[in-house]
């Protein structure tokens, strides 16, 4: 065990996280293609529960069997452990922050690997995923959650409206960055293991959305995984997603489109170092883009721009609010405790 150890960290040693990077892309691109070749020539699950109202999620099995439900919770459960066991032994190691691979970001980038190959067998063998067992608002949720702490935790450095910084949103900041890992992690391996591996454009394009945040996930304590370019990118690789998945399932699309490059342009640009003039050029361009678009839809219907970034928003405010409640509670608590022995 001791010499795998010393081989993983002299290869680690190595690899600089800007080609592990750049792998991770191309990882992500020609799997992508897999899942879709290996479902055109090969996927036939079989009947898949018909669609019963706008939330519920189709791909599913009509027949369940009891190694459907096992393979997908069994494979989930080793992917998060050794993800959080990743997670516990790095912090444990308080690296510094490097050009360069530690050993545990290699060891979870082969684990990522591993498991993502490991979910297109278990579908093409079982097909279910967690979606046979917990309903579709846990993995949506959980996503729209991690664009959340995003936001809070990125309020120091961009801000949150127009470059303004909140004051309390930086405050309560500190816990979320020392532990918002084990969450991300849980939030991205949760929604992975929900999804069978279709070969729908929906799937496919959410599958390679998934690949790169278990590849950003992967880079930590690396200068990579705070690429300011290469975070905002997988900020707002959500609008293409939504995009698609809108229009699949013959939603309202401008609502989705129009709704998170609202957030770009009110929060995201501000963090990338571009010029005022640009920053005013795009949000222009913005308002002209959903003027165009609803002069089609009806002006009626503007009221939907707003809609997804007063959800994020709201929900930044009151997280930090908890957050600030719960630090407070703590000190209290502590100084309680605290007391008696003085007292003594």
């Amino acid at each position: 065990m001791e010499a795998e150890s010393n081989l993983l960290e002299r290869s680690a040693a190595r690899i600089q996280a800007t080609r592990a990077l750049y792998a991770g892309l191309m990882f992500s691109a020609v799997f992508t293609g897999l899942i879709w070749l290996t479902g055109w020539l090969w996927l036939d699950p079989g009947p898949l529960t018909p669609d019963r109202h706008p939330f519920w999620y189709q791909w599913q099995l009509q027949q369940p069997t009891f190694l459907s439900h096992a393979s997908a919770w069994g494979l989930y459960a080793l992917h998060q452990a050794t993800l959080w066991g990743v997670i516990w032994y790095a912090q444990q190691q308080r690296p510094a922050y490097s050009d360069r691979l530690h050993a545990f970001n290699l060891f979870a980038l082969l684990a990522n690997a591993l498991f993502i190959s490991l979910h297109l067998l278990q579908t093409h063998l079982w097909y279910d995923g967690l979606a046979q067992t917990v309903p579709e608002w846990t993995s949506q949720w959980s996503v729209i959650m991690v664009l959340v702490a995003i936001l809070l935790m990125e309020n120091q450095r961009r801000g949150l409206f127009f470059g303004r910084k909140l004051d309390f949103v930086t405050r309560s900041a500190g816990p979320l960055r020392k532990y918002h890992g084990y969450y991300f992690s849980w939030a991205i391996v949760y929604t992975f293991w929900y999804h069978p591996m279709e070969f729908s454009s929906g799937h496919l394009l959410g599958f390679a959305y998934m690949f790169l945040l278990l590849l950003q996930s992967s880079l930590f304590f690396t200068r990579a995984h705070v690429n300011r370019y290469w975070t905002v990118c997988l900020e707002a690789g959500v609008i293409i997603h939504a995009l698609l998945v809108a229009v699949m399932n013959g939603d309202s699309w401008p609502m989705f489109v129009c709704g998170f490059l609202g957030i770009f342009v009110i929060t995201q640009m501000h963090g990338l170092g571009w010029s005022r003039r640009l920053r005013a050029g795009l949000g222009a361009a913005y308002v002209a883009t959903v003027a165009a678009i609803y002069s089609f839809e009806g002006f009626h219907l503007v009221f939907q721009v707003g809609l997804i970034p007063l959800t994020e928003y709201a929900t930044v405010i009151l997280l930090s609010l908890l957050i600030l409640a719960g630090l407070r509670l703590r000190r209290w608590w502590l100084a309680r405790g605290v007391a008696p022995v003085l007292n003594g």
